[in-house]
């Protein structure tokens, strides 16, 4: 369809006067649309196509049929045709709020019940610890721009820098582990890069990394959004070497050494943006350890502000995969509960 005829027929139904023809002339295009194929409606235009999804603008001409006075029908008319015509973006991310209700891809409540991880093109579910694709997927939508830049300091396999690929972010990464590194190298190399963006992964340690000069060499100031997955403190050893955060000798040394990373990725954050930070908590002696919100707070505590709190569930783990049971039998004869969630926490960068 030609956005130039949708914008014309817009047009000449505000000019009906009687409630009655307008619900004809509106009805007429319902038909027309319902019996197209395809979940999208793509308007094509010289110079910027739309698409439409199909069953909300459906909705919208429903709305207007069902508009008992000539002014509702008009009002409903003109918000339609400001979709078509405008829009209208916040600074951070593409979403167009004149049809904000086209993005039912795009999540905006604070509980995540995700049945199953993404498992297409090159993800792997094969590393420990690593996060399900939805999640730096939802942050760049909400919190980027096709061309931004993406920084994952705890890169693992990868995760981050496919989805910038797929939606057309330029992604850094940092891994410690020269191994897993290499590895992710080439899987994050096989996945299709169909905007020509950069994908750069750097072996070294997150706490001490010069942001600043490896940015420098991507001919780039500052990065849009940064995405930490740290460890959960020592619930899973990913390696010997002493600079791991795995194996911090301590919760204490834990969110200390998680501390500096803050402090090495908060200058090369463009001020307004966000950093999110995904982690989980911790039992130790039957206690339990809110690694989440001391984490938390430790990046307010460098300037940031709370923005959002998500809770996640997550699968069982494939450590606990035959053992449900016991670990029913446990919390219950210890009191506690086993779980089941973890945050992903968004914080503003203020200043």
């Amino acid at each position: 369809m030609d956005k130039t005829w949708l914008v014309t027929w817009l047009d000449e139904a505000l000019e009906i006067s009687l409630l009655d023809s307008l619900r004809e002339y509106v009805t007429a295009f319902r038909e027309e649309l319902a019996g197209q194929d395809g979940e999208t409606l793509v308007l094509e235009a010289t110079n910027d196509n739309l698409a439409l999804r199909r069953d909300i603008l459906l909705e919208e001409l429903d709305q207007i049929l069902a508009s008992r006075t000539l002014d509702r029908a008009r009002y409903y008319l003109r918000r339609l045709q400001r979709g078509v015509l405008e829009v209208r973006t916040n600074d951070v991310n593409e979403i167009n709020l004149n049809r904000w209700k086209d993005y039912a891809e795009v999540w905006s409540d604070s509980l995540w019940v995700v049945p199953r991880r993404d498992s297409s093109g090159t993800h792997t579910a094969g590393y420990w610890g690593n996060f399900i694709p939805q999640i730096p997927r939802q942050m760049m939508w909400r919190y980027t721009r096709k061309g931004d830049w993406v920084l994952d300091a705890f890169l693992g396999s990868g995760t981050t820098l496919i989805e910038c690929r797929r939606l057309g972010r330029n992604g850094i990464g940092i891994e410690l582990n020269a191994g897993v590194a290499q590895s992710t190298e080439e899987r994050v190399a096989q996945e299709p890069n169909p905007y020509g963006i950069t994908s750069k992964i750097v072996v070294g340690d997150s706490a001490t990394v010069d942001y600043a000069a490896l940015l420098q060499q991507l001919g780039v100031e500052q990065v849009q959004l940064v995405l930490l997955h740290p460890p959960y403190h020592d619930i899973i050893q990913f390696s010997e070497d002493t600079r791991d955060l795995s194996n911090a000798a301590s919760v204490d040394d834990f969110v200390a050494r998680f501390t500096e990373v803050v402090a090495q990725v908060t200058p090369v954050l463009e001020v307004g943006r966000y950093l999110v930070v995904v982690i989980g908590d911790k039992y130790a002696k039957g206690e339990w350890i809110p690694l989440g919100f001391y984490l938390m707070q430790a990046a307010m505590e460098q300037g940031y502000h709370l923005k959002s709190i998500v809770v996640k569930n997550f699968d069982v783990t494939r450590a606990k995969r035959t053992r449900e049971g016991l670990w029913r039998y446990r919390a219950l004869a210890g009191g506690f509960y086993v779980f089941k969630h973890e945050y992903v926490l968004v914080l503003e960068k203020t200043d």
